[in-house]
C-alpha cells in the first residue's frame, strides 16, 4: 500500500475544487483513463455474506435449516435415552459412558459435521478483526461442545459411547428461532408486535429450562436410582412450579447440584423475561394493541379519528351512533395520537362499552396504525376536528391530512369529515359527507333572528330521542315539549309506504295534508328516482309517483310503527268535510306506535289554555254560531290559486310601498348572485343586492365619510330593527350569516339592518364580499364595552348574536372557556332586558348559567329534571333548560350528531343545509315563520291551520314556537326593600300574582314593574317626610332622605341611569331606551310536528316550509293577478315572512 501511495502524487495547491469542476488547459491534452468502480459484493467473501447473512430470504432459509437440525439433535437424544439400558448398580461410569447404537451414532456424527462446518463459515463471514469476541460467544461454545466430540469419535472409535450433552442444543434452537422470526419479519416487510416476540422468547426460555433440567437430572441419576425421562420431567415441573411434593427427589450430589444451578438460573432469567413482558403489556394497553384481522373480516366496525378525545365528544358519538337498532352489532375503533384520558378510560371500562369500543393510540398519517385499525375493512371513517384549538386553521390542516391519508390507504372506505372553516372545505370534497362547522353555525344563528329558536328546532331534529323526556313532569309544557322532541326525519319509498301509497298521482300538498290528518306524519320533501336532488315542499304542481322517495317528520319511522285501525263507519256517514271540528271530532283513522311496545296516542297530547274559549272569527262567517269553513286541499293543482301574490310579485309591491313612503329617496335593490365569494365552495344563492357596490368607507357604522355623515345607528333612521353580531374576527363563515338574511325570498320591507361588532378590523377581501349587500355595516368594538354597544345601536336592535371567540377556547380548565362570554351576556341581559340575545357557547353544559337566577326555585326544579333525564339515559338532558328551549343559546357541538346520523341517514346533511338556506336547489322550498295574531285564532287548531296553509298558499307547517307568561321568583337583585316595610312586600307579591293571572297567553309582559316601583317610592317618600318632622335640623333630614332613597331604589333603576348617562355622554338620544320592555317573565319552547288537535294560542310562531316562488314563474306569469284575489284575510304588516290567512 505504501508503494502505491508513493506513486500517486498529490494535486498541486492551485488545483482546488473550482479548478476540478471548471477544468484546466494543462489537463485537457492528457489521455483519459476509464475507471470501473466495483462494490465489495464482487468478492467471494462478500457474496457468501450476502447469501448467508444480508439477504433476508436466503438467510431465513439457512436459519430455518439450522433450527431444524437442532430440533433433530434433541429428538435423537431422546431416542438414545429411550433405547439405553444401563446396568444395575451405582457407579460413576454410568455418567461418562452410554450405550449408543451404531446407526444412531452415524446420524449424530453427520449432523455434527454439518453444524460444525456451518458454524465455522459463519464465524469467518462475521469476523471483524477480533477473533476472541467470536470464540467466547455462548452459542459458539455450546456448538463446539456438541459437535467436536462427535468428530473426534470418527478417528478414535473407543470414544463412540462417550456421553455428549446433546440436549444443550435446545438453547441453540431457541437462538436460531429468534433470528428466524426477525428474518421472517424483514423478508415479508411486516412489523410484528414486540409483544409477540417477547411472549415467544419467554415460552422458549421456559421450555429450554425444563428440557435441560429433565435431561440433566435423568442422566446424572443413572448413577443413582435411575430415574426415567418421564419422572425427571415430572420432578422439574413440580420443582419449578414451587409445589414440591417430595415423592421424587435426586439422590446423589451431582444431580442435586444441577437442581440448585437450574433454580438459580430460573430465578435470574425468568424475572427478567416477565418484567420485559409486563412492561410491553402495559405499553400495549396504553396504545391499544391491534384490531384483529379475523374480527375485521367477520364483524363490522367503524373508525373514529380524532386528535384529542374528550369525554363529552366520546359520549355524544357513542350515544348517537348506538341509538340506531341496526348498529348495535358494530364495533367502534378509536384512533387517537394521545394517551387515553382518565375519564375516557373509566367510561370504556363500563361493560356497555368495553365489549364494543376499542381504543388505539396512533396516528392516521401512519400506515402501520391504519393497518392496526383495519381501516381497509372498515364500514366508515369519522374524522373529527379539534374545535378547542386556538388556531382553528391549523386544526383544519390536520383534519385534511388525516382525510388524505385515509383516502390513500383505504380508497373504498366511506369518509365522514368535520371541517371547521369554510375556506378549507374544498380540500375534502372527495369525502362522502362533509359538515362545515362555521357554515352551519352562522346560518343557524342568522335564521334564529327571523325564525326564533331555529337552532333548537334543528338540534332536536338531528338528535335521536325516544320522545319520553319530561313525561313524568307535572308541567304541561314540559310533557308536550318532550313528547314533540322525539320527532325526527325519516325516509321511505312511496310505493312501499302505507303512509303515502294511497296518494299516488295526487299533488304533493294534498299528500302532505292528508298524511298529517290521517297518520300525524309531516311530509316535508321528496326525491325523484331519476334526480338525486332533494326538494323540500316542491309545491302542489308536483305529482307524487310510486318511485319517489318521501322524507317525513315523525316520532318513529314507518317500519317500526304498528297500525291500529279504528271503526270508520261514523266518520264515513259524516262524509268529508275538509276541516277539523275539534279534538273530539278528529278524523284520525289510526294511531302510530312508538319504538317498542308503547302505543302513542297523539290525540291526548293537547295543550288547552284556560282562557281560549273565545276566538275571533272572520266577518263573513256570521255571528260565530257555526264553525267557519276552510277550503279543501285539491288533489291536483289549480293554477288560479297556487301561490299568494306577495311571493311572486314581492319586488314590485315592495317598490311601490317604499316609493309611496319615501318618495324619490328610495334606494332600489336588485336580485342577483353575489359577485364576490370570500372562499371557494360557497353555494350560489340569489340575494337582494345593491345596484352598485358600496364604498368601504360607507360600511363603517360609527364613522362618517364623504358620502354620508352618519356616526351612529340612530342617524341612519332604519325602518326595521337591527341585528347585531358580535364576533372576534370577520371570518369567512360570517358571510353565511348575511346570505340567509338577504335571500331573494325575503321581502324588501322586512330586511333588517345587520351590524357586525368586531374585535379586530376586517380584512379587505371580506369587505369586498359584503359591500354588495344592502344595509350591512361593521364597527370595531366589544360587547364588554357599553359605549360600543350603544354606538352600534343596541337599543334599536331586536336581536344580538354573540359568537364564541376562538381566543377563549383553550382555557386551563376546559369548561371555563365560556366564562367571559357568559358573564358579558349576563350583564347585557340586565342592562337591556327586552333584547333577544342569542349566544354561542363552546360547551353545552354551560348553558345552565345563561340568564342565571340564583334564588329562582323554578330554575332549581329544572336542574333536578335535567339530572333525572340524564340518569334515564336521555341524549337531550339539557333540552328543558329555558335558554335552550327558547333558542337563546346554542353550541356547535350539538351539530356533531348531524355527521353521526349521516351514517344511517345519508340525506340529513342535505336536508339541514336546505333548511338553513346554505344550499338552494331549484324547485326546493325554504324555512320561514308566521305569527298567529288575534285575527287568526278562528282557525283554532294546528290541524285546521295545516289545511288552511295547504289549500291557500301551499305551505307546509312543521312546528310551533310557543311563548307563555311565567312567574319567576323575585330575587333580591331586582327589588330592594327594607325590613321595616314587610307589609309593602306583601303588597308587591299580591300585585304580581294578579298580573300573572291576567296575562297567561301574552308573549311579552308590559312595564308593570316601573309604575309599581314609582308608587312604592312615593309611599317611602311620604313615610320619610313624616319621620323627618321629628328631626331638629333640616340638614340632617335632607341627608337622611338622600341616603334612604339611594338605598331603596331598585337595581333596574340604577342600571337604567347608568345607560342613560353613557348615552348622554356619547350624544345619543335616550328616548329609545325608555321604551324598552322587560321580557324576563316568559318561557318559550318548540313543538315539532305537534298533533293536529293542538290548540293555537295568541303569538304562536309557526315554522313553515314555503315552496320556491321562482319554481314556476316562467309558466305562470299571467296568473299572478288572479292569484292575488285568493287571499283570505289580512295579517300584521310588521310580522316577518307572514302568511296571509
Amino acid at each position: 500500500m505504501t508503494e502505491l501511495e508513493s506513486e500517486v502524487l498529490p494535486l498541486p495547491p492551485r488545483y482546488r475544487f473550482r479548478d476540478l469542476l471548471l477544468g484546466d488547459q494543462s489537463f485537457q491534452s492528457d489521455d483519459r483513463v476509464q475507471v470501473e468502480f466495483y462494490v465489495n459484493e464482487n468478492t467471494f467473501k462478500e457474496r457468501l455474506k450476502l447469501f448467508f447473512i444480508k439477504n433476508q430470504r436466503s438467510s431465513l432459509r439457512i436459519r430455518l435449516f439450522n433450527f431444524s437440525l437442532k430440533l433433530l439433535t434433541c429428538l435423537l437424544y431422546i431416542v438414545r435415552v429411550l433405547l439405553d439400558n444401563p446396568e444395575e448398580g451405582i457407579g460413576w461410569s454410568h455418567i461418562f459412558w452410554v450405550d449408543r447404537k451404531t446407526p444412531l451414532w452415524a446420524v449424530q456424527v453427520s449432523i455434527a459435521l454439518i453444524s460444525f462446518l456451518e458454524t465455522m463459515l459463519l464465524i469467518y463471514l462475521s469476523y471483524k478483526g477480533n477473533i476472541w469476541e467470536q470464540i467466547f460467544r455462548i452459542s459458539f461454545i455450546l456448538e463446539m461442545i456438541n459437535t467436536v466430540p462427535f468428530i473426534i469419535t470418527i478417528f478414535w472409535p473407543p470414544l463412540r459411547n462417550l456421553f455428549i450433552p446433546v440436549f444443550l442444543n435446545c438453547w441453540l434452537a431457541k437462538y436460531a428461532l429468534e433470528n428466524m422470526i426477525n428474518d421472517l419479519h424483514r423478508a415479508i416487510q411486516r412489523t410484528q408486535s414486540a409483544m409477540f416476540n417477547q411472549v415467544l422468547i419467554l415460552i422458549c426460555t421456559l421450555l429450554c429450562l425444563v428440557f435441560t433440567g429433565t435431561c440433566g437430572i435423568q442422566h446424572l441419576e443413572r448413577a443413582g436410582e435411575k430415574l426415567s425421562l418421564f419422572k425427571s420431567f415430572y420432578f422439574c415441573i413440580v420443582t419449578f412450579s414451587t409445589v414440591g411434593y417430595g415423592d421424587v427427589t435426586p439422590k446423589i450430589w451431582p444431580s442435586q447440584l444441577l437442581v440448585v444451578i437450574m433454580i438459580c438460573v430460573a430465578l435470574v432469567v425468568l424475572p427478567l423475561q416477565f418484567e420485559e413482558l409486563v412492561y410491553l403489556w402495559m405499553e400495549r394497553q396504553k396504545s391499544g394493541g391491534n384490531y384483529s384481522r379475523h374480527r375485521a373480516q367477520t364483524e363490522k366496525h367503524v373508525v373514529l379519528c380524532v386528535s384529542s378525545l374528550k369525554i363529552d365528544l366520546l359520549m355524544d358519538f357513542l350515544n348517537e351512533f348506538y341509538a340506531h337498532p341496526r348498529l348495535q352489532d358494530y364495533y367502534v375503533v378509536i384512533l387517537c395520537p394521545t394517551e387515553m384520558d382518565i375519564q375516557v378510560r373509566r367510561v370504556l371500562q363500563i361493560p356497555l362499552w368495553s365489549q364494543r369500543v376499542i381504543y388505539l393510540q396512533g396516528s392516521a398519517l401512519k400506515d402501520q396504525d391504519l393497518m392496526r385499525a383495519k381501516m381497509d375493512n372498515g364500514e366508515a371513517c369519522f374524522i373529527l376536528s379539534s374545535r378547542n384549538e386556538v388556531d382553528r386553521t391549523a386544526a383544519d390542516h390536520q383534519t385534511i391530512l388525516r382525510a388524505w391519508a385515509v383516502k390513500d390507504f383505504a380508497p373504498n372506505c366511506p369518509l365522514y369529515v368535520q371541517i371547521l372553516k369554510p375556506e378549507n372545505k374544498f380540500h375534502v370534497k372527495f369525502a362522502d359527507h362533509v359538515v362545515c362547522e362555521e357554515e352551519c353555525k352562522y346560518a343557524m344563528l342568522a335564521l334564529n333572528c327571523v325564525c326564533p329558536a331555529t337552532s333548537t328546532l334543528i338540534t332536536l331534529l338531528v338528535h335521536t330521542s325516544r320522545g319520553q323526556e319530561g313525561q313524568e313532569s307535572p308541567e304541561q309544557w314540559q310533557r308536550m315539549y318532550g313528547r314533540c322532541s322525539g320527532n325526527e326525519v325519516y325516509h321511505i319509498r312511496m310505493g312501499d309506504s302505507k303512509f303515502f301509497m294511497e296518494y299516488e298521482g295526487k299533488s304533493f300538498t294534498y299528500a302532505a295534508f292528508h298524511a298529517h290528518k290521517k297518520y300525524g306524519v309531516c311530509l316535508i320533501g321528496i326525491r325523484r328516482e331519476e334526480n338525486k336532488s332533494i326538494l323540500l315542499n316542491p309545491g302542489p304542481r308536483h305529482i307524487m309517483a310510486a318511485s319517489d322517495t318521501c322524507f317525513y317528520i315523525n316520532i318513529t319511522k314507518e317500519e317500526n310503527s304498528a297500525f291500529i285501525f279504528k271503526q270508520e263507519e261514523k266518520q264515513k256517514k259524516k262524509g268529508f268535510a275538509g276541516s277539523y271540528g275539534g279534538p273530539s271530532r278528529l278524523p284520525v283513522h289510526s294511531i302510530i306506535a312508538s319504538m317498542g311496545t308503547v302505543a302513542m296516542d297523539l290525540q291526548n297530547t293537547e295543550c288547552r289554555p284556560a282562557n281560549s274559549s273565545k276566538l275571533a272569527l272572520p266577518a263573513e262567517n256570521g255571528s260565530g254560531t257555526r264553525r267557519p269553513s276552510i277550503a279543501p286541499v285539491l288533489e291536483l293543482a289549480d293554477t288560479s290559486s297556487l301561490l299568494p301574490c306577495d311571493l311572486l310579485s314581492d319586488q314590485s309591491e315592495d317598490e311601490m310601498t317604499q316609493s309611496d313612503e319615501e318618495g324619490s329617496a328610495v334606494v332600489e335593490y336588485v336580485k342577483g348572485y353575489p359577485p364576490n365569494s370570500p372562499y371557494i365552495g360557497s353555494s350560489p344563492t340569489l340575494c337582494h343586492l345593491l345596484p352598485e357596490k358600496a364604498p368601504f368607507c360607507c360600511l363603517r357604522l360609527d364613522k362618517g365619510c364623504k358620502h354620508n355623515s352618519f356616526e351612529d345607528a340612530k342617524a341612519y333612521g332604519f325602518k326595521n330593527k337591527l341585528i347585531i353580531v358580535s364576533a372576534e374576527t370577520a371570518g369567512n363563515g360570517l358571510y353565511n350569516f348575511i346570505v340567509p338574511l338577504r335571500a331573494y325570498y325575503r321581502s324588501r320591507k322586512e330586511l333588517n339592518p345587520i351590524v357586525l361588532l368586531l374585535d379586530n378590523k376586517p380584512e379587505h377581501h371580506f369587505l369586498e364580499a359584503i359591500c354588495c349587500f344592502p344595509m350591512v355595516y361593521y364597527m370595531e368594538g366589544t360587547i364588554d364595552n357599553l359605549d360600543s354597544l350603544l354606538q352600534c345601536g343596541i337599543i334599536y336592535a331586536d336581536n344580538l348574536v354573540v359568537v364564541d371567540k376562538e381566543s377563549t377556547m383553550s382555557a386551563e380548565e376546559d369548561y371555563m372557556a365560556d366564562a367571559k362570554t357568559i358573564v358579558n351576556v349576563q350583564t347585557m341581559f340586565r342592562l337591556f332586558p327586552s333584547l333577544s340575545i342569542i349566544t354561542e357557547l363552546t360547551h353545552p353544559s354551560n348553558m345552565r348559567f345563561m340568564q342565571f337566577r340564583a334564588k329562582d326555585s323554578y330554575s332549581l326544579a329544572l336542574s333536578k329534571l335535567e339530572k333525572r333525564e340524564r340518569e334515564n339515559g336521555s341524549n337531550l338532558a339539557f333540552m328543558f333548560r329555558l335558554p335552550f328551549a327558547a333558542g337563546r343559546v346554542f353550541s356547535i357541538s350539538m351539530l356533531d350528531t348531524l355527521l353521526y346520523q349521516s351514517f344511517v341517514k345519508d340525506y340529513m346533511i342535505t336536508i339541514t343545509r336546505l333548511l338553513l338556506g346554505l344550499d338552494t336547489t331549484p324547485g326546493s322550498g325554504y324555512l320561514c315563520a308566521m305569527k298567529i295574531t288575534e285575527d287568526d285564532l278562528w282557525i283554532r287548531t294546528y290541524g285546521r291551520l295545516f289545511q288552511k296553509l295547504c289549500s291557500s298558499s301551499a305551505e307546509i307547517p312543521i312546528g310551533i314556537y310557543r311563548t307563555e307568561s311565567h312567574m319567576f321568583a323575585t330575587s333580591e337583585s331586582q327589588i330592594s326593600i327594607n325590613v321595616e316595610d314587610c307589609e309593602d312586600t306583601k303588597d308587591v307579591k299580591e300585585h304580581w300574582g294578579i298580573k300573572t293571572s291576567h296575562h297567561r297567553n301574552s308573549c311579552s309582559s308590559d312595564q308593570s314593574e316601573h309604575p309599581l316601583l314609582r308608587r312604592k317610592s312615593m309611599q317611602w317618600a311620604r313615610r320619610l317626610s313624616r319621620k323627618g318632622n321629628k328631626h331638629s335640623s333640616k340638614t340632617a333630614e335632607w341627608i337622611s332622605q338622600q341616603r334612604l332613597s339611594l338605598y331603596r331604589r331598585s337595581e333596574r333603576q340604577e342600571l337604567s341611569e347608568l345607560v342613560k348617562n353613557r348615552m348622554k355622554h356619547l350624544g345619543l338620544p335616550t328616548t329609545g331606551y325608555d321604551e324598552m320592555n322587560d321580557h324576563q317573565n316568559t318561557l318559550s319552547y318548540v313543538l315539532i310536528n305537534p298533533p293536529p288537535d293542538t290548540r293555537l294560542e295568541l303569538n304562536d310562531i309557526v315554522y313553515l316550509i314555503r315552496s320556491d316562488p321562482l319554481a314556476h314563474v316562467a309558466n305562470d306569469g299571467h296568473s299572478r293577478k288572479s292569484s292575488c284575489s285568493n287571499k283570505l284575510g289580512s295579517g300584521n304588516p310588521e310580522t316577518r315572512d307572514e302568511t296571509q290567512l
